[in-house]
């Protein structure tokens, strides 16, 4: 969640803070981080990101049947060890991204590197990704999918890819295959679109959606100057935070993932409502929503921050926020059923997500737990108990929304910070959870000020739930020797952001060090 906590007043708690700066410079020979360029880091990030890519065509989602990597020597890295090797050498290549993110990162909150330097770091590390089969996901088959059906005049939200024939359909996760679309209807406009700019070929096709979902970070990464300003947060930490992640690289482009659509959407359309811009920022709004429902959640706060930029009496305001933005909202929202040739059928796909059961969704974790007990006394079923903690699950998030809602009742940049909330609790508290979810309340939360604990957090999730899912988009959070290690590498991640040299290893240096002068010539 947001914290509250200003970065100048966290710093002043971090009484080492100042030694870890220095000591960063030092180990970058005095140039690493010195200067709003830190080229050292950004390198070391762009390599990560290129052993993702040469990693990728071996261990991501690829193609059933690659036209490039199908036969040949190169097909080894398909099979057998040629994939393990493969593997390697993406969380090899994962594992530097972390490590150039973590380092950059100390530059930003010590204020030696400005928003330049971490727009270049982006730039570098996401331009491998351009190239890559898809990164820990298959899920950018499935949207290729269907804009095929759509585009055949099939209704997405009726049935599955698996109705055509074909290699798009073929390559959709068996998970998928006969599940009709959760996406709104201006998504699935879009990837019809995509499929008639890009026709079947499925490398063009990738490249293009990725491409087109690149956008919604452009908006997003256009709107940080100004949220930051309305919120108080820093550009540097915001950028940071929201671009630069291994969140960002690794799954919104390296998936890619529609949510990086949804979220620049939202991001800048509440921008506008600060702004004084209520109709064009409420309509951009509604467009996030069109793209992935998540966005829905913003919305009732985003009213809030329009009917406190009128005058009168606050529910007189209100109303006259409300009819206006549900109007617009049923304008856009129908403009975008009708452009892309669908109905509301998107309504009752919601759930589809729902099959996936794994323990990142903390209703299911709890369902899950409760059933592991209540099985030691007798026979109990499974699924009872799992839809139980989701039900549960959903009375909460909704106890947690309206309360959240009843407090932002003044509008203003509370009421953006609320709303982030909310779609924290709506990703934790969905009964499936999948680590990109994690990027809805960041779009909005990273342009508030943050503590360095709080972004130690945010670093150690943010490698925790990448390593959840296989670089072939398999889950491996049931991988316990792996999950292990993630947590782990998580953990030293969180450390490295706010202390210099967390496992010790400086002292045994230095001791080397002094030995090696004292050596006989």
């Amino acid at each position: 969640m947001p914290p509250s906590v200003s970065t100048s007043s966290a710093q002043q708690r971090w009484s080492g803070w100042t030694e870890l700066v220095a000591a960063d410079v030092i180990d970058n020979g005095g140039r690493g981080l010195r200067g709003p360029l830190p080229l050292r880091t950004i390198a070391l990030g762009a390599i990560g990101s290129l052993l993702l890519l040469a990693g990728s065509f071996g261990a991501a989602g690829v193609l059933v049947h690659d036209p490039i990597l199908g036969s040949g020597p190169l097909s080894a890295m398909r099979y057998g060890h040629g994939k393990d090797l493969a593997t390697a050498v993406v969380y090899l290549g994962f594992g530097l991204l972390v490590w150039a993110w973590v380092r950059l990162g100390r530059g930003v909150l010590a204020r030696l590197v400005d928003s330049r330097g971490v727009l270049l770091a982006t730039a570098a590390w996401l331009t491998p990704m351009l190239a890559a089969p898809p990164l820990f996901t298959r899920d950018v088959y499935s949207y290729l999918g269907q804009g095929l059906l759509a585009l055949h005049g099939i209704d997405p939200y009726a049935v599955g890819p698996s109705t055509l024939t074909g290699p798009i359909p073929d390559n959709v996760h068996p998970t998928w295959q006969t599940t009709p679309a959760p996406y709104g209807p201006l998504f699935m406009g879009v990837a019809k679109g995509v499929i008639l700019m890009a026709g079947d070929g499925m490398i063009s096709s990738v490249i293009v959606m990725r491409l087109v979902l690149l956008c919604g970070l452009g908006m997003l990464i256009f709107a940080l100057p100004g949220l930051v300003r309305h919120l108080g947060g820093r550009l540097p930490v915001a950028l940071w935070l929201a671009a630069a992640s291994p969140m960002t690289v690794v799954h919104l482009v390296g998936g890619p993932h529609n949510d990086m659509l949804m979220i620049g959407l939202l991001a800048v359309g509440t921008l506008l409502i600060l702004d004084g811009k209520h109709a064009g920022g409420l309509a951009l709004a509604t467009m996030a929503m069109a793209i992935k429902a998540t966005a829905g959640l913003a919305l009732p706060f985003l009213v809030w921050v329009w009917a406190s930029h009128l005058t009168g009496p606050r529910w007189q305001r209100f109303a006259r926020a409300v009819v206006p933005a549900l109007a617009l909202f049923a304008v856009v929202f129908g403009a975008c059923m009708a452009l892309a040739k669908v109905g509301f059928g998107w309504l009752p796909a919601l759930s589809a997500p729902g099959m996936i059961v794994n323990y990142l969704s903390t209703p299911t974790a709890v369902g899950q737990a409760a059933f592991g007990l209540a099985s030691l006394f007798f026979d109990a079923d499974y699924g009872a108990f799992v839809s139980a903690g989701r039900s549960l699950g959903s009375v909460v998030l909704v106890g947690i929304l309206v309360w959240q809602w009843w407090q932002a009742r003044d509008g203003g940049t509370e009421a953006v910070r609320r709303a982030a909330i909310v779609l924290f609790a709506g990703a934790l508290l969905s009964p499936v959870v999948l680590p990109w979810y994690l990027t809805w309340g960041m779009a909005l939360a990273c342009a508030l000020p943050w503590s360095p604990r709080a972004l130690s957090y945010v670093v150690g999730a943010s490698v925790a739930l990448v390593l959840a899912y296989s670089p072939d988009g398999e889950q491996a959070m049931y991988n316990w020797p792996l999950m292990a290690v993630g947590i782990c590498a998580a953990f030293l991640g969180a450390l490295s952001l706010v202390r210099f040299d967390p496992l010790g290893f400086s002292p045994l240096f230095q001791r080397a060090t002094q030995v090696e002068q004292h050596l006989p010539q």
